[in-house]
């Protein structure tokens, strides 16, 4: 078996900022509203016609691979870790794939479709990869496009105001030197509450999880055979079926619970504890959240990397994003144990330990 080290980072966002107060402008909201239930001050939104979730990622891909010392040709595979497609099939890995120029060497390319998570399980994926001995260098890429699927009105507050656009990326490459790289990846799910946080439309459920969202809105699934066959139809667009849904209290009980669980999974594993960790990036679900969990682990603040004050939630791309940011602080050094965890919606979960 090989090690899988972080080779190199990258990141991008888009250039639009939008902040706090410029949200007034389409819905009832405040930035002290804001700011008070998320930590949220701005958050970056692609320019229509500018950007896509592929090239995105494209973009932080190239800073990664130049980071790593090698060049694109060198890219033996490509996971991409998004619920923000720019299709609804194929996915953006093949997207990535051709805007890096790769499509004529016919390298592979998968998506992770595990919302919140997913680079966690991009990642560990990746890992396996590397350490079998299958790839040299593999491209794992968290992007997500928000903006294009956000309800910006009053109705859709509640959501709207979380999420922001932006990818982030990293080369895990194959490495001979013993104890470093990736030591342990620990990956859950619970699908009994897949309806606390969906997007259900469109889909091919058809209406028939009718008792899934437990909501006084309109945002609930309708009786099957009402709306026919199609994945979208008018009284889908009606309902607003095709923005998100979250039941935020469910959310945050279980992720509060489920972060410090599944950290300490991950340590026990390798024969660590939490006074080992360097530095700890979480997914950037809610600043609330993250600093329960750091307390809960007991943390100190310099040790927890938050991002979210000036991003949002940027789903599959918040932890890759922070990993590119906090190398270029210079937050992590040689040696340094990074902790990675993150929870989300399906319910999804997971931890990634990484000796630098």
């Amino acid at each position: 078996m090989f090690g899988a080290r972080i080779a190199g980072t990258g990141y991008h966002v888009p250039e639009n900022i939008v902040t706090n107060a410029d949200l007034t402008r389409f819905m009832d909201t405040s930035d002290e509203w804001i700011r008070e239930r998320t930590g949220i001050r701005e958050r970056r939104w692609v320019t229509r016609g500018k950007d896509t979730t592929a090239t995105l990622g494209a973009k932080a891909a190239r800073k990664a691979i130049a980071q790593a010392g090698i060049a694109v040709s060198d890219i033996d595979f490509i996971i991409v870790a998004t619920l923000s497609a720019d299709y609804y099939f194929p996915g953006a890995s093949v997207l990535v794939q051709r805007e890096l120029g790769l499509s004529e060497a016919g390298t592979g390319a998968i998506d992770i479709k595990a919302q919140c998570t997913g680079f966690i399980y991009a990642l560990s994926i990746a890992s396996q990869y590397v350490q079998t001995g299958m790839y040299r260098n593999v491209l794992v890429i968290g992007s997500e496009v928000h903006s294009m699927a956000l309800d910006l009105s009053t109705r859709g507050r509640a959501i709207s105001v979380i999420f922001g656009d932006g990818a982030g990326a990293i080369v895990l490459q194959r490495t001979e030197e013993p104890g470093r790289g990736v030591l342990t990846s620990k990956l859950h799910a619970d699908g009994r509450f897949a309806e606390k946080l969906v997007m259900p439309v469109p889909g091919s459920h058809g209406g028939y999880h009718d008792d899934r969202i437990e909501t006084d809105t309109d945002w609930q699934f309708k009786p099957a055979g009402e709306w026919g066959d199609f994945f979208v139809t008018g009284q889908m667009l009606n309902k607003a079926l095709v923005y998100p849904y979250m039941d935020g209290r469910n959310v945050f009980k279980m992720a509060v619970q489920k972060f410090p669980e599944v950290t300490i999974e991950a340590l026990e594993a390798v024969g660590l504890t939490v006074e080992d960790i360097d530095l700890f990036i979480p997914h950037q679900a809610n600043l609330r959240i993250s600093n329960y969990v750091a307390d809960k682990l007991g943390l100190p603040p310099e040790k927890v990397w938050n991002n979210i004050q000036r991003y949002g939630n940027t789903t599959a791309a918040s932890i890759p994003i922070g990993i590119a940011e906090a190398v270029q602080a210079g937050k992590i050094k040689a040696g340094d144990l990074v902790c990675l965890t993150a929870f989300g919606s399906g319910y999804t979960w997971g931890s990634v330990l990484i000796r630098w």
